[in-house]
């Protein structure tokens, strides 16, 4: 006899109100937000609860709670004594998490029932009711979600392993002198992949081939540069700059973006993988040259082994010649100089060795950070830039009034909110996305959408590397947004980018006013 949980009635739950929580990551489609809504529906009409808020985290990962804003909204809205409901109903107890550690997610229903805000668990066949039977299972099932999800992810590694090793590029851009070439899978070539651009056929894989016959002259020259003439890495940055030469990604050369040309086994066509890795979410790790997943003349090479090795024998001299105290001695005068210190700052100091090679003398960098007495706190120079992007919000609402109102538009703004109201027709929010440069060099955008005031369109200015001019603007309508966050890299797929443009000129035109001649 199969016993059906589901169908049980509680009489003492009629007229209950309750929250629904549900989310999904990159998994299979019966897992989706609205089969899982679906669900909890049906259970809530048979035990007479009446949902009253939705809290949805879509595309995200369970592993933890970082990137899940709608679930910590929860936890905050039951905790701060702002819940109206005394329940929240969730489509299984892998939804509320795949922890690896099932305490944590024993410690947010804590947190809940402590509050008085029960968790129950609609597809699950037990009844979170805090019996002996029930906690068993329960506990079973955490342990089975976190199971899940590490299963997975040795699964996704050592596929993405093999793929490395049968000479297939995984992920990144392909560097100055380098392109992403798009192949079949049968190895025929389909065409070259541009920034941005994705393969979008599941069998179809990617390599890397030469680049520009100029680029290539470039890299080589650098080597040159490097190994025959003796010039240091800040040097060739300073030529290169000189001849208005810019890197792949569009940037000035600087002595970090030649070093990273100058140790790069991709250029004598090595395909090297795995140098660090960010398993289940877990803290980035780097790994021992021996646990690197690599293939040997996987690409074509545009610099040739022996060049590339001598030059590697000069960059490991630097180090090999230097004590342990000759190195920290750099280090402090690095941090004297600074106030700081970053893999960044030590990569473009000149006469220094580089940031990974403090990470093999001395085992990490926050260990030879400690040992000059620094502490890596929190950067608090966005602090600064902030306060001069809210002194340059006003300036941008005002051009984009302008901007309406030279094309025959109107346009009121509310003094509280700043929100636009054009033509008495839609309402429009102007935020401005501060950019933030991330170790890899590589720019990263965070926008908050304002769901209070509930804009039919946001403009989104999105600043340049240095936050001093507009780099280009999103026109993001209400309709298509189905997250509060959106976190933009410098290129983001179609989804995004085509509400990318350059200028308002686009915005302006739908505020301008026709005239229509009198009908008869």
């Amino acid at each position: 006899m199969v016993i059906d949980w589901n169908q049980r009635e509680t009489n003492d739950a009629r007229h209950l109100r309750a929250a629904e929580y549900v989310r999904m990551s990159t998994e299979h489609q019966e897992f989706s937000t609205g089969n899982q809504s679906a669900a909890i529906r049906a259970y809530a009409d048979r035990r007479g609860y009446e949902i009253v808020r939705t809290y949805a985290d879509d595309g995200k990962s369970g592993l933890n709670v970082d990137g899940r804003d709608a679930f910590m909204q929860l936890i905050k809205d039951v905790e701060g004594g702002h819940a109206d409901f005394n329940a929240i109903l969730v489509y299984d107890v892998s939804r509320w998490g795949r922890f690896q550690d099932p305490d944590e997610a024993a410690m947010y229903e804590l947190r809940c029932r402590r509050a008085g805000v029960d968790v129950l668990y609609c597809a699950d066949q037990f009844e979170n009711d805090g019996s002996i039977g029930s906690s068993i299972v329960k506990t079973v099932k955490r342990v089975m979600a976190g199971a899940y999800s590490h299963d997975l992810s040795v699964k996704v590694f050592a596929g993405q392993a093999n793929l490395i090793r049968r000479g297939y590029r995984q992920g990144g851009s392909p560097g100055f002198g380098l392109r992403r070439m798009l192949v079949d899978q049968n190895g025929g070539r389909k065409g070259q992949l541009g920034h941005g651009e994705h393969k979008s056929i599941a069998t179809d894989r990617v390599i890397l081939v030469p680049g520009p016959d100029d680029e290539i002259t470039i890299v080589r020259e650098i080597y040159r540069m490097f190994v025959e003439d003796g010039c240091p890495e800040r040097d060739i940055a300073t030529t290169l700059n000189a001849r208005a030469i810019l890197t792949d990604l569009g940037r000035p050369w600087t002595r970090g973006t030649v070093h990273q040309i100058l140790i790069n086994e991709k250029y004598v066509g090595h395909n090297v993988w795995a140098r660090t890795s960010f398993k289940l979410r877990r803290a980035h790790v780097r790994n021992d040259p021996e646990k690197w997943v690599r293939t040997n003349d996987a690409f074509a090479p545009i610099i040739d082994r022996d060049i590339f090795l001598r030059a590697r024998a000069i960059i490991n001299a630097r180090s090999e010649r230097l004590s342990d105290a000759a190195m920290l001695e750099t280090l402090k005068l690095i941090l004297e100089g600074h106030g700081q210190l970053s893999g960044i700052i030590i990569d473009e100091a000149e006469g220094c060795p580089s940031s990974s090679t403090y990470r093999s003398r001395f085992g990490s960098l926050l260990r030879a950070y400690a040992l000059v007495g620094f502490s890596p706190d929190r950067d608090y120079r966005y602090l600064e830039i902030n306060r001069k992007l809210r002194a340059l919000h006003p300036t941008v609402i005002a051009k984009i009034i302008s901007g309406i109102g030279s094309v025959g538009g109107r346009v009121t703004s509310d003094p509280l909110t700043d929100l636009l109201t054009v033509n008495d027709e839609f309402t429009v929010s102007v935020a401005i996305m501060r950019s933030i440069l991330t170790p890899a060099g590589t720019l990263r955008w965070k926008l908050r959408l304002d769901t209070a005031l509930n804009p039919d369109l946001t403009i989104a200015a999105r600043m340049d590397e240095h936050n001093d001019r507009t780099r280009d603007f999103y026109l993001l309508p209400r309709l298509d947004m189905g997250e509060a966050v959106l976190r933009l890299c410098e290129h983001n797929g179609l989804s995004l980018d085509a509400y990318r443009f350059d200028t308002l000129e686009r915005f302006y035109r739908m505020a301008a006013r026709a005239i229509v001649p009198r009908a008869a």
